[in-house]
């Protein structure tokens, strides 16, 4: 199966995302970590890339397009997909399914998580990132376990995206350019509501059961 998770910026996609890819052995796919890792690539496309993330605006969609199109071409890849924080705009979300199509697949849901403007601050100004081995922790709502930890606390870093002028922009972008995206898919009937208000293991609880449900 492939499945799109859905949700304004810091709503805990990436957590949940993690969550499902360890239980039903899915590939994570996050073209915030696929833009990253072109980033520190330090070329002329990494420099454009870098400053439209800075600036909470969003990158080109010729540019995601290209990266999605490597990862769907890979056969391990295939219908078992996890879309974190993709597609962001309508024009991206018809493209995916030109692409899945193209390549015989196809997506299964979409799990749409939702949480008020105030929570997602917090859970964006407070997330660290593992900077060894990519875990990500909040100080307000998941911290990290000091003694069960593996790695040091001094690899835990803030996004240099983490900040309250970009979330301002990126909420803004996210309210005007992703949302509509939800009437699409709930006109394909594949698209789940989920508040993501709640707790991380209820929220992961109604994940499981909505993809249990697809197995089925």
């Amino acid at each position: 199966m492939n499945i799109i998770l859905f949700g304004p910026p810091g709503v805990g996609k990436g957590t949940q995302a993690g969550n499902i890819v360890k239980d039903f052995y899915l590939y994570k796919i996050s073209t915030g970590d696929l833009l990253r890792d072109e980033i520190k690539k330090n070329t002329d496309l990494s420099k454009k890339i870098k400053s439209k993330i800075d600036q909470g605006l969003l990158v080109p969609d010729d540019i995601i397009s290209d990266l999605i199109i490597k990862i769907l071409s890979k056969k391990k890849y295939f219908n078992r997909l996890i879309f974190d924080g993709y597609p962001r705009n309508l024009n991206q979300a018809k493209n995916l399914d030109l692409l899945v199509k193209k390549y015989n697949q196809k997506i299964s849901c979409v799990l749409g998580l939702n949480a008020d403007k105030e929570c997602i601050n917090k859970r964006i100004l407070g997330r660290l990132v593992c900077t060894k081995c990519g875990l990500t922790f909040n100080k307000y709502f998941n911290p990290p376990p000091k003694k069960k930890y593996d790695c040091n606390l001094k690899y835990l870093k803030t996004r240099s995206d983490d900040n309250e002028n970009t979330i301002k922009k990126r909420f803004e972008e996210y309210t005007k350019k992703t949302l509509p995206i939800l009437d699409y898919y709930a006109d394909q009937r594949i698209l789940h509501k989920i508040d993501g208000m709640k707790k991380i293991n209820q929220v992961y609880k109604e994940i499981c059961d909505i993809i249990a449900s697809l197995e089925t």
